[in-house]
């Protein structure tokens, strides 16, 4: 049974759906517009259909927060997960890590923190974030009990008031679980994954109750008005392995965060939909689309996919692997995976090498997708790959350091370093510099020359 919402919110204040539904375009839809290259209107139009997210909770934009959008109209955006643990790291490198996520082109950051000093550092963290942050409340919540089981909704529903006044422009909550649903994984290979999803089962099971998240939704979704908070609708029984991969268990919860977007919508709350996990390849599509009706065309969060689960340490690979896929059909935002994913907690160059990956998937999802912006970055690169324009080549890469440090390992003499040639090939065998030298005058009329001779060989009829 639901319970009637007991939560007040401010009916004057105007989300950026409920502003978009109404015909209005706000200042951060028009900033969204800038960044995208697209007209506000298609900004507004999308945001009020749902397809598209501006997560900007009203006391972050009062801060440092650059407004930006997460749909299918925009290019395709990258999550990075920090936070620190029960057993590692501290505020100061969780803030640390905030910098190397912008730097490195994370569009939106995800505070996950589960350990000591839980509210100073997402507050550090909102403080100096120019991007939208994300938290999965429940986590907080748990720090507050002795045990699991002795969470309750009105806690939940405390840390979520609280996280948003402190300026969390998005909330993953897995509302989407339910008793019914616990039955279809006791025969998973890998069980429940999600820690959301697990703390939810084990409370729902001790207490023979149904998920209190989606009990007090409404509650939930009139705090979320009230500050402009953006809900992720977390999976908290995405598949863990690939041989749980596309199960009735996933497939379950989504039909059910299908409803809940619908609710959500209707109370001008943005939505967006967290998903899988683990996926083969050939199911990558299919998940994609099933999402997309489903949940009606709301913004698709994916974590990975991971298309394997053989290569604890180059996960990060696995899952760009599966992200680019994804994203070409359609997800919206790719949630990184670092190299420690599966085997703890990752640090500063972890959070790099995860981004990196995370930038190659999404840039080659936007080339899919027809995105002119992507396509003039390769072409204006391959053009200075071909004139041997070193110093261009490095300005336009990824990670110039990269490159340039790559190079200069193989052409250790300064000379070499503006030759028209690397150290693969030298200049006897470099393709392009051979190239260069053809007398395309003569080619043309050689060319035509042996066309003609072939047809004149060539038998009658």
């Amino acid at each position: 049974m639901q319970h009637r919402s007991t939560y007040s919110s401010d009916d004057n204040r105007r989300t950026q759906r409920r502003l978009a539904r109404e015909g209005r375009i706000s200042p951060e839809m028009e900033r969204v517009a800038e960044r995208e290259h697209l007209s506000p209107e298609t900004v507004r139009e999308q945001v009020a259909l749902g397809r598209m997210i501006v997560p900007a909770n009203i006391h972050h934009l009062e801060r440092r927060l650059d407004p930006m959008a997460i749909g299918l109209k925009a290019r395709v955006k990258i999550n990075a997960n920090i936070g620190n643990s029960p057993t590692t790291s501290s505020l100061e490198e969780e803030v640390a890590k905030l910098a190397l996520a912008e730097r490195w082109g994370a569009d939106t950051v995800m505070d996950l923190s589960t350990g000591k000093r839980i509210d100073e550092t997402r507050a550090a963290i909102i403080d100096a974030a120019t991007v939208p942050i994300g938290t999965v409340p429940i986590y907080q919540a748990v720090e507050r009990v002795k045990k699991i089981e002795d969470l309750s909704a009105e806690l939940l529903l405390e840390v979520v008031e609280h996280q948003a006044r402190q300026g969390v422009d998005y909330m993953t909550i897995h509302a989407g679980v339910l008793l019914e649903h616990l039955p279809l994984c006791q025969h998973r290979v890998t069980g429940i994954v999600s820690r959301g999803g697990g703390l939810l089962a084990r409370w729902m099971v001790h207490h023979r109750a149904e998920n209190p998240w989606y009990e007090r939704f409404d509650d939930v979704l009139d705090i979320c008005r009230a500050h402009d908070v953006s809900i992720s609708l977390g999976d908290g029984l995405r598949p863990g392995s690939i041989a749980d991969a596309s199960d009735a268990a996933q497939f379950a919860e989504l039909r059910t965060l299908g409803e809940l977007t619908e609710r959500a919508w209707a109370r001008d709350v943005q939505v967006m939909i967290e998903g899988p996990g683990h996926i083969p390849l050939h199911q990558l599509e299919m998940n994609v689309r099933r999402q997309q009706e489903v949940c009606h065309q709301a913004p698709f969060y994916t974590l990975g996919p991971l298309v394997t689960d053989i290569a604890p340490g180059y996960d990060h690979i696995t899952s760009a692997i599966g992200a680019a896929i994804v994203g070409w059909h359609g997800t919206s935002m790719l949630c990184y995976v670092t190299p420690t994913e599966h085997l703890g907690l990752p640090g500063p160059d972890d959070v790099k090498q995860g981004l990196i990956a995370y930038r190659i998937a999404a840039h080659a999802a936007d080339l899919a997708r027809g995105d002119r912006r992507a396509a003039a970055w390769d072409r204006e690169l391959s053009k200075a790959r071909f004139s041997f324009d070193w110093r261009r080549q490095f300005e336009l890469a990824l990670d110039p350091e990269a490159a340039r440090s790559r190079h200069d390992e193989t052409l250790a003499d300064d000379y070499f370093k503006t030759a028209e040639f690397c150290s693969m090939c030298g200049p006897k065998y470099c393709p392009m510099h051979n190239f260069k030298d053809i007398d395309w005058d003569a080619i043309r009329e050689l060319a035509a020359q042996r066309k003609d001779e072939r047809e004149q060989l060539a038998p009658a009829g």
